[in-house]
């Protein structure tokens, strides 16, 4: 009787982390494995033939940080996060707003803004980056016929910036739009009923109710754009016929510099160390992006209260 109480007393205390243990293990084998495996690498020479490596210390890291390139596929990744963050955001705030409202076809329309999500990549990069052509895209015969000069959407690099920035706006502001809608759909709807009783406009009540109610889900957007904008990788590789992120590197990113070392020049311990020096960038956005997190959460309550 009382190892079958004991057996009972450790399947309760057991059996939770037995249910949760595949994710870690998976996680382990598949995640954190390759992390800390990369990590040794960039402090190595490596031998691809051998598949062994020297130690060198931090010379991997110093190359990488001392090379004009890297500096601009990093300016580069930073203007495409920014020009494709900022508008997607907006206009899926806006979108959501329309779809929380009581219009006929919810469902359908709901569906019809998370298409683009669901197309392939290469798909999207293929059809936007012949749209954006210099001579015979859609985009310049338009601007043409309103009596506009063609713009080089190839050889500029602020124009292929926001080509490319057009396409990741095409592809996620559908996912982030369900999300938000979820969210706006949580707010009790007695808010909006007693804000018209006091007279408040619908415009009002969006910047009043909606966006101060939507604080904790706006951050959760923002952290997960900034680290998908910061590994941009399917639209600047497949803008052109090329990959290698324009002639002059116009479009070049961080993810596109690093293929290009690891597969290009088959140099893996500097890859490895640039794959480091984009997680710590993106580790320390994160670490930024928590402590707002927990400033507007705790100014969120202290208004509640």
């Amino acid at each position: 009787m009382a190892f079958s109480h004991r057996l009972s007393r450790w399947d309760l205390k057991l059996s939770p982390y037995l249910y949760i243990s595949p994710f870690f293990i998976l996680f382990i084998v598949t995640g954190l494995f390759p992390i800390a495996y990369t990590a040794v690498i960039s402090f190595m020479d490596w031998d691809m033939v051998r598949n062994t490596g020297t130690f060198i210390g931090f010379d991997q890291y110093v190359y990488v940080l001392t090379q004009p390139k890297f500096w601009i596929a990093l300016r580069n990744t930073f203007s495409i996060f920014l020009l494709s963050s900022i508008p997607q955001l907006i206009l899926a705030i806006f979108i959501a707003a329309m779809l929380d409202q009581n219009i006929r076809a919810k469902t359908f329309w709901r569906m019809g803004v998370l298409v683009p999500y669901v197309m392939a990549p290469v798909a999207v990069a293929l059809i936007f980056s012949n749209m954006f052509g210099d001579q015979y895209g859609l985009v310049n015969t338009f601007l043409a016929d309103l009596g506009i000069p063609p713009v080089k959407w190839h050889s500029d690099a602020f124009a292929s910036h926001i080509a490319i920035a057009t396409m990741v706006n095409f592809r996620w502001t559908g996912y982030n739009t369900l999300i938000l809608l979820a969210a706006m759909q949580a707010i009790p709807r007695d808010y909006y009923e007693a804000a018209s009783i006091d007279g408040a406009s619908k415009l009002r009540q969006f910047f009043a109710i909606t966006v101060p109610s939507l604080r904790p889900t706006l951050i959760f957007v923002i952290i997960t754009s900034t680290i998908g904008g910061l590994q941009i990788f399917d639209e600047p590789r497949m803008y052109d016929q090329f990959g290698t992120g324009g002639a002059d590197s116009q479009w070049l990113t961080i993810t596109l510099y690093l293929y290009d070392i690891g597969w290009g020049q088959w140099n893996f311990g500097r890859a490895a160390a640039l794959a480091w020096i984009l997680f710590l960038i993106i580790l320390a956005i994160g670490v930024i992006n928590l402590l707002v997190t927990r400033r507007l959460v705790r100014n969120e309550g202290s208004v509640g209260r």
